[in-house]
């Protein structure tokens, strides 16, 4: 069960840090360092200008997270995601962290502030350039110049860029701040960022952002929703990463975005930093999808998504096990390159529960990658004997071969063609279950990405389960082996015969 929030703090995605490091790490000196050295730049609700900044609690909290250190002294994270609604002071304190990478920082520290474009960059730069004039013991310090900071004593310097990214090879960073990571147009300056860091000791790239639409101008998943689904797969220990840390406030996927407890999910600062007259206010002038980005931090597509909102999580029950020898059917979607294969069981039932049993994807940083073929085959083989497998639902694509071993071997493998009049009812049918909350399933994290990549295609012959675009790279193998084995396993509730016999 996830931990009571107070005060906006925990997030609802939180990177797991060992309490050891927080302790040694740098968040109490650089808590210290803002509410001494960096002061309100503007009226708000957070304070009239000039005056100290006072660090929330979910603020202090976020910084010793952030800011850990290994046992060696090191810090614990390089890469850092934090998402939070709009108008929670996110350029306040990225120009608080800026400034004290800059000042704290390493000799010949280099302190980069990054976005889509120029003028968003200068957002957080020019927050802290003004911090620094407002603060005598910071203007003493350092030499402020229309698109730098330099402090002359350390020869340390924080400069503002955008996502020209081919113009900044050579930059040796220590610091960057990215604002608004949901804007960048694609990756690239990032990579660039995170390629130059190479050399340093202990570098730090902060990506603080709201969220926004799931594709970039290409088609594919954008930076922002690359490293947000990174790390969510962090978090629930689906990928070990430790030098990576995110912190993602977020609305429930369900949850009523009219309501006011809908918005302090999101919001840590709601009716502190930001005021609620103001959400009260906007969400009567503001259309939904808008309103559900920039307010309650939720990710949205250009695409028509397939489940209700909240419908998946919803089935959840983590409790709940398929138990050996039970009647199960296994749902098989198989691939060879580029793509990944999954494997699925569905138990025969009233109320089906859905289990992964396998998943081979291909891993990010490799551009070689083939499916391990007996591996996979051995997984079905292992399933058949854990289970009373009354049927494989096999799409045949690009598996034929091995569909052919194992039926030579006795297992039921029966061919589930991928067409509009086998998928279509098929897609209708998980659909309704989920829905109505006829299926349940553990809560894999895996399950439950492939089934939010799920949209939907409609043409003349009827609608079934597909990605939004063709080449896509968020994958729905999971949801497909699902939605097969499902179809199948009501078939064998309601029918103790041959299972051919309703297949074509």
């Amino acid at each position: 069960m996830p931990a009571a929030r107070v005060d906006g703090w925990p997030p609802r995605w939180l990177t797991p840090v060992p309490a050891a490091d927080i302790a040694r790490g740098d968040g109490e000196h650089c808590g210290t360092f803002i509410e001494t050295l960096c002061r309100v730049t503007k009226d708000s609700v957070a304070g009239r200008a000039g005056a100290p900044i006072a660090l929330r609690p979910w603020q202090r909290q976020l910084n010793g997270h952030l800011l850990a250190r290994r046992p060696d002294g090191r810090y614990r994270h390089r890469q850092a995601l934090i998402g939070v609604a709009r108008k929670n002071g996110k350029s306040a304190l990225g120009a608080g962290l800026a400034l004290y990478g800059l000042v704290m920082g390493p000799e010949g520290g280099e302190v980069y502030s990054c976005a889509g474009e120029k003028e968003q960059a200068k957002i957080v730069f020019g927050t802290a350039r003004r911090m620094v004039e407002m603060e005598p013991e910071l203007a003493d310090l350092a030499k402020c110049y229309r698109d730098a900071i330099e402090i002359p004593s350390t020869g340390s310097v924080y400069r503002a860029l955008s996502a020209e990214a081919f113009t900044k090879e050579g930059l040796n960073p220590t610091t960057v701040l990215f604002d608004e990571v949901h804007v960048q147009p694609s990756r690239e300056l990032w990579d660039v960022m995170a390629l130059a860091m190479g050399a340093r000791v202990e570098p730090l790239m902060v990506g603080i952002t709201t969220a926004g639409v799931r594709s970039d101008s290409t088609g594919g998943d954008s930076l922002c929703y690359q490293l947000y689904q990174h790390g969510k797969r962090v978090v629930s220990g689906e990928v070990a990463d430790p030098s990576f840390f995110m912190a993602w406030w977020e609305a429930d996927a369900e949850a009523d975005h009219r309501a006011p407890e809908t918005w302090r999910q999101a919001n840590p600062g709601f009716a502190d930093l930001v005021a609620a007259e103001d959400f009260t206010s906007s969400v009567l002038r503001t259309p939904e999808a808008e309103f559900r980005t920039k307010r309650c931090n939720q990710w949205v597509s250009s695409a028509v998504t397939w489940l209700p909102a909240g419908a998946w999580e919803a089935c959840a029950d983590p409790g709940q096990a398929i138990e050996p020898h039970s009647r199960v059917v296994l749902g098989f979607d198989g691939s060879r390159v580029g793509d990944c294969t999954g494997l699925v069981a569905v138990s025969v039932g009233e109320r089906p529960h859905v289990e992964v049993l396998g998943l081979w994807e291909k891993p990010g940083d490799q551009l070689e990658w083939t499916v391990p073929r007996a591996q996979v085959k051995d997984a079905i083989r292992e399933a058949c004997r854990r289970f009373d497998v009354v049927e494989i639902a096999w799409d045949e694509y690009l598996w034929l071969d091995a569909a052919e071993d194992l039926e030579a071997e006795g297992l039921p493998v029966v061919i589930f063609p991928q067409n509009i009049s086998r998928m279509g009812p098929a897609t209708q049918r998980m659909y309704e279950a989920v829905a109505d909350r006829g299926v349940t399933h553990s809560g894999d994290p895996r399950l439950a990405r492939h089934f939010a990549n799920a949209t939907t295609k409609t043409d003349a012959r009827g609608t079934r389960i597909a990605k939004d675009k063709p080449n896509s790279p968020r994958k729905i193998d999971l949801a497909v082996c699902a939605v097969m084995a499902l179809e199948r396993a009501a078939w064998h509730a309601a029918n103790v015969s041959d299972p051919m016999a309703n297949i074509w």
